[in-house]
């Protein structure tokens, strides 16, 4: 249906999350006839990105500088360490705009399913962190699934003699949720975690 290269493109673009092989198409097709204004911006981006950006050495964040702008900012908080699985849950948590401390990457969740174990993720340089006598406090931003919670109570444990206060992200019924569409874990996390008003 089309030549090697767009084959190969349309390959490419089908990895990326949530483009699947018809959106991948869709997205080639339209990459191809705005060749000028999106094709070849894309493809230097891609080329600059792929030669500039590295990962931080403090916090695992990408960014083109090391430490990463998060990290050499003087005005952020540095005695809280706000831990976080991946990088898009370091850019959630910037795009809220609500955390002014630091990150720390963990690199996934702890997984038996998968073989993620321990060792596979950034832990050891987190304790190594948190031993810092100007950290007073880590907060275990994990996901609320299984593994995520496995996670966070491997991680309280490994940080349990580093003198810092651990605390996690609240969970329960989100701005906006109507409790009849909520599910049973939900609604339960809402009620143990809730405050005065």
């Amino acid at each position: 249906m089309a030549g090697p290269e767009i084959e190969r493109l349309i390959q490419l673009l089908s990895r990326l999350p949530g483009l699947g092989p018809r959106s991948a198409r869709r997205a080639a097709l339209h990459l191809l006839k705005r060749r000028e204004q999106m094709l070849e911006p894309l493809a230097e981006a891609l080329v600059e990105a792929a030669g500039t950006v590295r990962i931080c050495s403090v916090c695992g964040n990408y960014d083109s500088i090391d430490p990463c702008a998060i990290c050499a900012d003087q005005r952020r908080d540095a005695s809280v360490i706000c831990v976080v699985e991946d990088v898009s849950g370091l850019w959630a948590m910037e795009r809220a705009g609500v955390f002014r401390g630091r990150y720390h990457v963990l690199g996934g969740v702890l997984s038996a399913l998968d073989g993620v174990g321990p060792d596979d993720l950034n832990v050891d340089r987190l304790v190594a962190r948190a031993r810092d006598a100007q950290i007073v406090e880590v907060i275990l931003a994990t996901g609320a699934t299984v593994d995520g919670q496995t996670t966070a109570h491997y991680l309280a444990d490994r940080l349990a003699g580093c003198g810092v206060a651990v605390s996690g992200l609240a969970h329960g019924v989100p701005m906006g949720g109507e409790l009849d569409y909520l599910d049973d874990g939900t609604i339960g996390a809402a009620l143990r975690a809730r405050r005065p008003v």
